[in-house]
């Protein structure tokens, strides 16, 4: 049946209802519209596993095979774009965790008004409709390939889709962190268990090395960097512009802030994200394998992850093409309930409860779950629409940092104004818009230099920015739009300002009591303002002494995985 066996079918079957059980179990936990949207209740174990599980999905691994296949190892960088960024997880996660928020808006509303957070909502619903859809058309394509094209790919769409509802509707968050301890580690098993029968198949590193050397004499096919493509400069504006939008991406505040404390959030946040960086090496080199093994010409590059499935899996043991199908699936469930719940946060608590206040928990309860719902339903459209999983992943990056500028400037300028916070954000977007236009990619085309340097790039005649200055461009936009309009626009109340700094300087104690989103506990005095330039408006807090060791100790790790492959794969 869809080209499976009946093991193979048993294992996804079995699969299906176990975590469905559990995921409706968690539900019994689920008293009040906190306990769904944000249970503060977890430990350093289950947020690493929360954190993996939310940040890795099938559709990553898709992308990054599909761009290798054609670019090389240099294509890791579609996946390590977040290495640089990992090790500040470590400073991001006690700060978002601090805040004592719901929801990311939530940081908005208190350091500027509601309209910035209600503006932030919706750019942050936009993400999460682009962010599902482009999860469920890169699990499509890979069950398409596995399945030989006899299983539908709406089928699959529909199907994963009315799973990880149901169970993420009834416990909310904290289903989806119990689901996604059980997700994950069928994640890790879908990152590496073709890896071995692949290499096995050409010779190891070294017969794949010798073959690809072979076969594509003229390409750096095992090169982290490639000249022109993905360079230095690629890899950099890339990196820098996650590292802004890592921040607002409304589920990280799920990520950083349902642990019991700053250090569950910090070791989750930073050890979970750092086990991706490990995978990604195990599906480039996967990819690079398959170029290897098909010969050098992939003529589909986004089907070869699922046909290295459907080739090898069946040879080896019954059943393990159908658990290789649960992994891909619970990588992207393991996702999409964290983004569904995050979005019914974000209309509930940011968009709803202004206009309608003053109603019973379970009335927002309620809303919440119909929110994720109809959230789950736009990702769904942009999957059965969409016709490149490395299109939507390159439109996703540009998302994800549409509002980074604002959150950043108010965290460390005090200076920074409600309509310079607008600015900062509106400006990004337009910027996104101009420079995606044809007739104004044409005009720069026309600026002398412009194309020897690179800047615009065309294909049969259509000039586009390249995707690194076009960042480097809404990137600036966002900053200088900010800074402008906040110098000449009135700056937001000191009480305002001290509240929203009071939380970011007090710890989290264990078990404390949050009377209300972004207040501190009764009782609690904030914490003294230590800071580098305590006499100006700038405040850069200064680092502790166990901030510093779990920084130091991120980069170690990233130069640590970056040497694996240096050495073992790179020419």
């Amino acid at each position: 049946m869809f080209g499976l066996s009946i093991a193979d079918i048993a294992v996804l079957v079995f699969y299906f209802l176990g975590i469905t059980y559990i995921g409706i179990r968690a539900a019994r936990r689920v008293q009040n519209t906190d306990d769904y949207i944000m249970p503060r209740r977890f430990g350093k174990l289950m947020m690493m596993m929360h954190s993996f599980g939310t940040s890795t999905h099938s559709d990553q691994a898709v992308g990054l095979t599909s761009k290798t296949s054609v670019s090389g190892l240099s294509g890791i960088w579609y996946q390590w774009m977040w290495l640089f960024a990992t090790p500040f997880f470590w400073f991001i996660a006690p700060m978002m965790r601090r805040f004592r928020a719901l929801t990311t808006a939530d940081v908005f509303a208190l350091r500027y008004d509601r309209g910035v957070a209600a503006l932030y909502s919706v750019l942050g619903l936009g993400k999460f409709m682009m962010t599902i859809g482009l999860m469920l058309a890169g699990s499509s394509v890979v069950v398409d390939a596995v399945t030989g094209g006899t299983m539908p790919a709406h089928w699959v769409i529909i199907a994963m889709t009315v799973l990880f509802v149901t169970y993420g509707m009834a416990g909310g968050l904290g289903a989806a962190i119990i689901t996604d301890f059980i997700q994950g580690i069928l994640t890790l098993l879908f990152s590496f268990m073709l890896l071995p029968l692949i290499l096995s198949a050409v010779g190891g590193v070294e017969g794949m090395k010798t073959s690809l050397i072979e076969m594509r004499p003229d390409t750096a096919m095992l090169s982290l960097v490639t000249p022109g493509d993905i360079g230095v400069f690629f890899i950099a504006v890339i990196a820098l512009n996650n590292l802004l939008g890592v921040v607002v991406q409304p589920h990280n505040m799920g990520a950083c802030a349902a642990g019991r404390t700053e250090m569950e959030g910090a070791i989750g946040f930073m050890g979970g994200t750092m086990v991706k960086r490990v995978c990604t090496v195990a599906w480039s080199i996967t990819a690079l394998a398959a170029v290897a093994y098909y010969g050098g010409s992939i003529p589909e590059p986004d089907l070869v992850y699922g046909q290295m499935a459907r080739e090898f899996l069946p040879q080896v043991f019954p059943g393990l093409l159908g658990l290789f199908l649960a992994a891909l699936l619970a990588s992207v469930m393991g996702s999409c309930d964290s983004f569904m719940i995050s979005s019914a946060g974000l209309v509930t608590e940011n968009l709803y409860k202004p206009f309608f206040p003053n109603r019973s928990d379970k009335h927002y309860l309620n809303i919440a779950r119909l929110a994720g719902l109809l959230c789950v339903l736009g990702g769904v459209v942009i999957a059965l629409l969409s016709d490149s999983v490395v299109r939507l992943l390159e439109h996703l990056w540009k998302i994800n940092s549409m509002t980074a500028m604002a959150f950043w400037l108010g965290l460390f300028w005090r200076r920074t104004s409600v309509i310079g916070a607008w600015a900062a954000i509106i400006a990004p977007v337009l910027t996104w818009w101009l420079t995606s236009q044809t007739w104004f990619n044409n005009l720069l085309a026309s600026i002398p230099g412009f194309q020897d340097w690179g800047i615009v790039r065309g294909t049969d005649g259509d000039w586009s920015l390249w995707l690194p200055w076009q960042m480097l461009a809404y990137i600036g936009a966002g900053f200088l739009a900010g800074i402008v309009v906040s110098l000449f626009s009135s700056p937001v109340s000191s009480e305002k300002l001290e509240r929203y700094y009071g939380l970011l300087r007090t710890p989290i104690v264990p078990n404390e009591e949050v009377p209300e989103a972004c207040h501190l506990p009764e009782g609690v005095t904030p914490g003294p303002r230590r800071v580098f330039f305590p006499k100006s408006n700038f405040e850069i807090p200064i680092p502790t002494r166990s901030a510093m060791l779990g920084f130091l100790a991120g980069w170690i790790c990233v130069l640590m995985i970056i040497g694996v492959v240096v050495v073992w794969i790179a020419d």
